[in-house]
């Protein structure tokens, strides 16, 4: 009997804390059943729908709800292509077929299109709430990418969403709570086009192209988005003029900038003119941190100069 009655009062005890618990509290819940068992595991919609109903402005709430749906709207398979790179990933297997020719197999993600339109419509409702917290714009914008993969138009259209909320609004922006500057916000747009690059498909590289462009309209003097559209012409287009001018801007303001000063010697051999090598060894003397090219580059320069 008093056994019955210790359950019962745990019983009632649990069934007063769910009333009585604050937003922080559901969501300490939330993160110790993550823990146990994953975002979309056993209990994690329960606590969701309890915090719901309790707090249905929560944007912590809605971003665990972005977390359920999109971890159940996942699952891996494995796809073939005739290339050694897919979505800028190296293969997890390769073999050759009946006539001998490579064919390089890649893990890919997939995805159910209606549970992870409800993970983006949660995050969206989260971002809504709290506009300056990066972390829920960030995690659509990941998500996106994700799912769209070598024509990521959804995931460009939020990123450039994002940079007219920057021009606009001049944000005081957070990362889960905490204030980050506007050189942090920079540096999340720029590291989303270092993704876009290593896709490597014309999709990827028309959105890296036009998020660079945006990005040097509200920062005209950003070396790293110069030198991005620089890559675009140079990797992409193989548009060497357009692509040495823009590292020249780059060089203009930052005359020591390395990946500027590099991708110049590299044009410049690639067209096979000495003349432009013998103009930007030395810049590249000076931009480089590494002791031995910086010798391998004077070695360079002294015999075409002896080849006048």
């Amino acid at each position: 009997m008093r056994h019955l009655i210790a359950i019962t009062a745990a019983m009632l005890l649990a069934i007063a804390a769910w009333g009585q618990t604050d937003a922080a509290g559901f969501k300490a819940r939330y993160d110790r059943q993550v823990k146990a068992v994953g975002a979309a595991g056993v209990g994690v919609e329960t606590i969701l729908d309890r915090w719901e109903a309790a707090f249905p402005d929560d944007p912590a709430m809605f971003e665990g709800r972005y977390k359920y749906y999109l971890a159940k709207s996942m699952s891996s398979t494995v796809i073939s292509r005739d290339r050694n790179r897919y979505l800028g990933k190296e293969p997890v297997l390769s073999l050759k077929d009946s006539t001998g020719k490579d064919v390089f197999f890649f893990e890919d993600r997939v995805f159910e299109d209606s549970l992870f339109a409800k993970s983006q419509s949660a995050m969206t409702k989260a971002a809504a709430l709290a506009p300056n917290e990066l972390a829920y714009r960030i995690d659509k914008i990941t998500a996106l990418m994700l799912y769209e993969k070598d024509s990521p138009d959804m995931a460009t259209r939020e990123l450039l969403s994002l940079i007219n909320y920057q021009k606009s609004n001049k944000p005081e922006w957070t990362y889960y709570g905490l204030p980050i500057d506007e050189e942090s916000f920079r540096q999340t747009v720029q590291e989303y086009c270092y993704n876009l690059f290593q896709n490597a498909t014309p999709g990827s590289y028309e959105a890296f192209r036009t998020v660079s462009e945006a990005m040097l309209k509200l920062y005209p003097n950003n070396t790293g988005f110069m030198g991005n559209l620089g890559s675009y012409w140079l990797v992409y287009r193989q548009n060497n003029r357009k692509a040495l001018n823009w590292y020249n801007k780059v060089l203009k303001v930052d005359p020591k900038d390395y990946v500027a000063a590099k991708n110049c010697v590299i044009l410049a051999r690639k067209e096979k003119d000495t003349k432009l090598e013998k103009k930007y060894l030395p810049v590249l003397i000076e931009a480089t941190d590494s002791e031995t090219e910086r010798a391998t580059c004077k070695a360079r320069l002294e015999s075409l100069q002896k080849k006048k």
